[in-house]
């Protein structure tokens, strides 16, 4: 029969089939590790034989994705506490334990004897609502899709420079619907020289294409400029057809999901608030809804801007003080989209310009000064979150007694 304790600590090391769990007492020593599919029944084995060996079960794991979305759902729904020790902590913590070889036994081990020793510094978790993981699922599919076209369109280009590299430099193939269009039909010189300016003008008109006849002149004229066929020209001409295609039909799954995005995002009661501050649109404001949840979880705009890697960390040592560098531990998806609302707010007059033209004037770099007008607009967002207002050009009076 099992002896039972006061509080024992579970370390599980997530995986996608499955995952290593480690139970150790509060002398650190080892009261079981066993292997656990990812599967319900399975988990609720492991809940139920980890609350037969403790009055009081601390949890903690090393993934917060998606591969521990089943686990950590189990065990919300148990009343279980759950904290998350992250993938560099267990790494760099392994080094402190016998043996030099790696495993999810020993991993497993390591995250819940942190968790035992270190009850203060490891953050709790809980399954994210219902619309948070919808604007996860489907801002984590747009990135997808957005590294997918750019794949695609890197590899048209490559192949358009093998058949007329005048026709490759011609197009931002990125940017503009109608040459991509135009490369479903026509991919050689020869090709856009038989059917010439006036007729592919017509044939792109046809197909609801915005400026035929400067796309048409362009392409004819880059046609013109090159008379020799290249090797390899006709199996390379169908293949971007194929690619141009293929672009055409993932611009669609694009634009569906960013109308899904926009229509899920703006069922938050936060939407309006958020949309109202220059540069933040539904995309970058649903990507911000998805990572950072309700807020809860940081206790002022400092600790969001840490989050967004825009607050600098000391490192000071013996008399060398003031000594400030940019953290390496931040997420790079939060501080992305407060980069790119920035530059978006700082291209239209208002007080993202002037303060961006300010830090110029002080003698930082384009980079630098974007930096710091997002770490600014972190401390106006915060601060239209906590007081539930629309963004105002002026900054609103403060009342006084």
């Amino acid at each position: 029969m099992s002896t039972s304790h006061a509080r024992i600590w579970v370390g599980i090391d997530a995986g996608k089939g499955h995952h290593w769990a480690v139970a150790v007492d509060a002398d650190g020593e080892t009261l079981f590790s066993t292997k656990v599919i990812n599967d319900e029944a399975q988990i609720l084995t492991l809940i139920e034989t980890a609350l037969e060996r403790a009055d009081e079960v601390r949890w903690s794991v090393d993934i917060s994705g998606r591969a521990s979305t089943l686990l950590l759902a189990l065990l919300v729904a148990h009343g279980q506490q759950v904290v998350y020790v992250p993938g560099r902590t267990v790494n760099r913590m392994s080094g402190a334990y016998k043996g030099e070889g790696k495993t999810d036994a020993k991993d497993a081990r390591v995250i819940a004897d942190q968790a035992r020793m270190r009850p203060r510094d490891f953050a709790p978790l809980d399954t994210p609502p219902e619309l948070v993981s919808t604007l996860q699922v489907l801002t984590n599919y747009r990135a997808d899709l957005i590294a997918d076209r750019v794949r695609l369109i890197n590899r048209l280009r490559d192949l358009l420079v093998g058949i007329c590299p005048a026709l490759e430099r011609a197009f931002d193939y990125s940017a503009a619907k109608g040459p991509v269009v135009m490369l479903t039909e026509y991919q050689t010189p020869a090709a856009l020289r038989r059917i010439g300016i006036k007729r592919l003008t017509t044939w792109l008109e046809r197909r609801k294409v915005r400026i035929a006849s400067t796309v048409a002149t362009k392409a004819v004229e880059a046609a013109q400029s090159q008379q020799i066929a290249l090797p390899g020209e006709k199996r390379a001409a169908t293949l971007v057809c194929d690619l141009a295609h293929q672009l055409l039909a993932l611009d669609e799954r694009i634009k569906d999901n960013d109308r899904e995005i926009r229509e899920t995002f703006r069922t938050d009661d936060r939407a309006k608030i958020i949309e109202s501050m220059p540069g933040m649109g539904p995309i970058l404001g649903a990507e911000f809804v998805a990572i950072v949840g309700d807020l809860s979880g940081y206790r002022d705009a400092g600790r969001l801007a840490s989050h967004a890697g825009l607050a600098p960390v000391a490192r000071d040592s013996g008399r060398r003080t003031g000594n400030y560098h940019r953290p390496k531990r931040y997420n790079r998806r939060l501080r992305w989209l407060f980069y790119m609302s920035a530059q978006s707010a700082m291209m239209r007059p208002g007080p993202s310009r002037d303060y961006y033209l300010k830090k110029r004037a002080e003698g930082l770099l384009h980079t630098q000064a974007l930096l710091a007008l997002a770490r600014r607009r972190i401390d106006v967002l915060w601060a239209m979150l906590r007081d539930n207002r629309l963004f105002t050009p002026a900054p609103p009076v403060t009342q006084t007694a």
